[in-house]
Formats: C-alpha cells, structure tokens, sequence
C-alpha cells in the first residue's frame, strides 16, 4: 500500500507509528530483561507494600481514636456472626428432630404465638349469662 500513494499523510502516518512501536517494543524488551531493572522494581514494590502497612496501621489508630471498628474488627465480628448463625440453625434443626420424635408434627413450638380464636369455647358461653 505504501507503494501505491507514497504521499499519502494517513500511510506515511501509520509507518511511522509502526516503526515507533517496534522500536518502542525492542527498547522495553531489553530493559524489562535487565537486572538493574528487576532490583528497581523489586525496591519500588518493597517500598509499596511498606508505605500500604504504614497507611494501614495510622488509620486503624485513627478509627481506634474516633471509637469506630477497623475493618479487621468488623472482619472478626461477621466472622463471630456467622459462626452464631451456623449455631442457631443446628439448633433448630436439632428442635425440629424433637418435635418429629415426640409425635407433635402438626404442633407449634411453644415460642410461636397461636392465631387468635374466633369462638368461646362452650363452657364460657353459659357463664356469661
């Protein structure tokens, strides 16, 4: 193509940018490969992760100070409610077993509030009178 409209702008344009990009390209290969380059980025991750913990210790000191959970204390207290709400449910699994074994299945559990009655039993209608 290049042969055809060598005055071409848009062409020459993207030649241009093609021989950009491989030189680009061979450039970051041999200083990617270098091992002055693997201790730089060795010492700016360091200094990364450094710099993260730093951060990370000032503002549980911070919320420590303004009486507000860090995020390792809400961490702890969802796992704690979790572990409460595993606990809960073997426990109604286990009431359950029990009312099936006492012969109550069409029972409720005491806890569960009974519908309202519609009628006075007999005995207390004649004693209204």
């Amino acid at each position: 193509m290049a042969n055809k409209n060598s005055n071409d702008p848009v062409e020459i344009w993207h030649t241009m940018l093609g021989e950009m990009e491989k030189g680009f390209n061979s450039f970051a290969t041999q200083t990617m490969t270098s091992p002055e380059f693997s201790k730089v980025m060795n010492q700016a991750g360091g200094i990364a992760a450094g710099a993260q913990k730093q951060f990370g210790d000032l503002m549980e000191k911070y919320l420590v100070g303004m009486n507000l959970p860090s995020r390792s204390q809400m961490v702890t207290m969802a796992e704690r409610l979790q572990a409460i709400e595993a606990q809960l449910s073997e426990i109604k699994t286990l009431l359950y077993r029990m009312q099936d074994k006492s012969g109550g299945a069409g029972e409720r559990f005491a806890g569960t509030p009974k519908p309202p009655r519609t009628r006075r039993p007999p005995s207390a209608a004649g004693e209204s009178k």
